[in-house]
């Protein structure tokens, strides 16, 4: 086992990762090199999609199949290892598929096929220990590190782990019925290109970037999903505190699968709570307008030992986040999509039935408690609708800057960085949040500015579009480049959606970005020396300087 995905692996400052028997995050060294191995798999499927392209087939399905997969290896998802040697089988029968179908159309066309080698010839073993030692030979994510050296293994992982985040958000697109052929495309060409065990760094570094583009796409096409299903985010106040009644708690990301089990759950006297990076969905109008939507429960996905455990109902986990659940909560919580724990109940076709049988056989809450307020709904559209007012308060100097705080929390010592910049960023400047970070300052009252809100909630991590076009929008009223706006940018990453937002960032030419609160250990000193000296990207430093440099920026 090595894996170094994210910013909770052992030893992160010193490029190392987690190579234990078990990760930080709880994964196995099993899961860990049968994750690995399904990669290896999928860049197969990748390999004889794009060629099936050539002769005009557009292969959507195994597109979709490999989006969920993907998706299953991120950060805190699917920790199930015989969920891996299933979704290994069904690699293997997919690119098969795949290879049977180009091979007769080349035949049919009188075109030479490609004998392709690696993942595209590559069989499963018909063991676990078999597919272990497969693993080890032909998919470590460090594979050829003593040939290659750190640089290219850490520019590989790089744009691996760019390709899975855009690959979750794609998935979440996909089920509110969203999907774009020249984005899986792209997800093929890459998947492609990685099977070549490619060592130029160069050409690493600008394939990353068209990730970091393709991922822009995605993000759009998930706005584009999330408003087409919902409605704009409008501005709205979500309750912190219990109600009386039955209880299920939604966390994860997926606002697919809460409207599903909003739907189910009407009339029954069940209330719903949201948790983590599902407290925006209050701001979307078709989810709000559910009235036994009545709240959000608990703080950032690293705390859900102690706020799912002090819970009275089922907890349903929607997609990345989970945290090894405790015997506390275990037989009363729930998995969908590619979520995933070995001994937990998985709801398959979206039939929530066994989450609401256990809501109405728990107590839920016996008595409400006092309301406590904090208001969502500040993405795009909200923030357009008052750009001439943001405007005039910029030109007239009573808004000097913006601090957009955005990313993941985690458990990690440093993340206190983050609440220090809010809290000690000046009365004369504007708070940008987004993605669960947010938790650490969003009940803090931070005022306003002329009747603009200081805090400025836009939404989840994929919000990070609302707040790329904001940006783009304000540079276009002020004829300047984002760059050149009095706006900061000091980025929590964790895992491996916040890796391709961070990609798309650069790709966009945005510099000056602050990352903590510890770098990625897959950035070795020469590459962040590479990215420093391209975009001005810089590890977090201490709140105080940095929102001093930032205001010298303003000024």
């Amino acid at each position: 086992m090595f894996c170094y995905q994210c910013e909770q692996t052992t030893r992160a400052s010193t490029g190392n990762g987690c190579h234990e028997v078990k990760g930080v995050c709880g994964k196995d060294e099993t899961t860990a090199d049968l994750q690995d191995l399904m990669i290896y798999g999928l860049q197969g499927i990748a390999q004889y999609a794009k060629r099936l392209r050539q002769f005009g087939e557009n292969p959507s399905e195994a597109d979709d199949f490999m989006l969920y997969a993907l998706f299953t290896t991120l950060t805190n998802v699917n920790f199930n290892a015989s969920r891996f040697v299933q979704l290994i089988k069904e690699t293997a029968v997919w690119r098969d598929r795949l290879k049977a179908q180009y091979e007769a159309l080349a035949e049919q066309q009188g075109v030479a096929a490609e004998a392709l080698t690696g993942p595209g010839q590559w069989r499963p073993a018909s063991t676990l220990a078999g597919l272990m030692i497969q693993a080890q030979e032909a998919a470590a994510i460090n594979l050829e590190l003593q040939q290659v050296g750190e640089d290219i293994i850490g520019l590989r992982a790089m744009l691996l782990y760019g390709i899975k985040g855009a690959a979750a958000y794609a998935y979440h697109a996909l089920m509110l019925g969203y999907r774009d052929d020249d984005i899986g495309a792209g997800f093929e060409e890459a998947l492609d290109f990685l099977a070549t065990h490619p060592g130029d760094a160069d050409q690493l570094l600008d394939w990353s970037m068209r990730i970091g583009q393709l991922n822009y796409k995605v993000m759009a096409m998930l706005d584009a999903a999330n408003t087409g299903s919902f409605g704009a985010q409008q501005i709205n106040t979500v309750n912190l505190a219990q109600v009386k009644g039955k209880a299920i708690l939604v966390s994860g990301h997926d606002l697919h699968d809460l409207a599903q089990l909003l739907e189910q759950t009407q009339g029954l006297g069940i209330n719903i709570y949201t948790h983590g990076e599902m407290l925006p969905a209050h701001a979307y109008p078709k989810l709000k307008a559910y009235p036994h939507l009545v709240g959000n429960y608990g703080t950032a996905w690293q705390n859900q030992h102690q706020d799912f455990t002090q819970f009275p109902g089922p907890i349903l986990m929607t997609s990345n986040c989970l945290v090894e659940p405790s015997p506390a909560y275990r037989q009363r919580i729930f998995t969908a999509g590619p979520v995933g724990w070995p001994g937990v109940r998985h709801i398959v076709g979206g039939d929530f039935a066994p989450v609401i049988e256990a809501a109405l056989a728990l107590p839920g809450f016996s008595e409400d408690a006092p309301e406590q307020l904090i208001t969502v709904g500040f993405g795009r559209d909200t923030v357009m609708g008052v750009a001439d007012k943001v405007i005039d308060a910029v030109k007239a100097g009573a808004i000097q800057h913006f601090f957009l705080i955005g990313g993941c929390d985690g458990a990690a010592p440093g993340r206190n960085y983050f609440t220090e910049v809010a809290e000690q960023a000046p009365d004369e400047t504007v708070i940008l949040t987004l993605g669960c970070g947010k938790y650490r300052f969003n009940s803090h009252d931070f005022g306003d500015i002329g009747g603009i809100p200081r805090l400025l909630d836009m939404g989840q991590c994929n919000d990070a579009y609302s707040a790329i076009q904001v940006a783009s929008a304000l540079a276009k009223a002020f004829d300047c480049g984002v760059n050149d706006l009095p706006l900061s940018l000091m980025i929590s990453w964790f895992e491996q959606k916040a890796v391709a937002v961070l990609l798309t960032l650069l790709s966009l030419g945005i510099r000056g970005i602050r990352l903590g609160p510890t770098l990625p250990a897959f950035l070795t000193p020469a590459l962040l020396a590479k990215l420093g000296e391209a975009f001005d990207l810089k590890a977090t430093g201490t709140a105080a300087q940095d929102i001093q440099d930032a205001m010298k920026k303003a000024a």
